[in-house]
């Protein structure tokens, strides 16, 4: 039977769950997903849980908290000044506690989010942090294939 490296190209069934056991993601039932390990489909830990599962394997995993997409970094927690929010978007947009908000790179090639944490008078706090993060999860997987 082949195994789970670095490398492999998987096809797979797999839940995630929170902390509170409800699904994030979910194929079983539908269409299974196929991905590289090691090309950040998933996360780090994630993967690292797949390794070494053979062609076939069933099995569930309880990552800590923190293993999966890291531990909460404060760091990643910033102020914006709304000044710059017009810039980036629609002047009249009001933001509230929970907005998800898509930031542009510096190189403009892709983009990044921040959830809004608190409202200021004029700037908003962003958390940058995965949600997940800090978090346990629970990760239940069907190995479909290997290569």
């Amino acid at each position: 039977m082949t195994t789970v490296q670095p490398g492999s190209f998987l096809t797979l069934h797999y839940r995630l769950a929170g902390p509170d056991g409800g699904d994030i993601v979910n194929t079983f039932g539908g269409t299974p997903a196929t991905l590289t390990l090691g090309a950040g489909d998933l996360s780090p830990g994630l993967e690292q849980a797949l390794l070494g599962l053979e062609d076939g394997a069933e099995a569930r995993f309880e990552l800590p908290p923190g293993a999966a997409f890291g531990e909460r970094n404060p760091q990643l927690m910033q102020r914006v000044k709304m000044s710059l929010m017009r810039e980036l978007g629609d002047e009249d947009t009001v933001y509230t506690v929970g907005d998800v908000v898509q930031f542009p790179t510096p190189d403009g090639q892709g983009s990044y989010a921040g959830m809004v944490r608190e409202v200021g008078e004029d700037w908003l706090l962003f958390d940058f942090n995965h949600p997940l993060a800090g978090q346990s999860v629970h990760f239940e997987v069907r190995i479909l294939g290997v290569l």
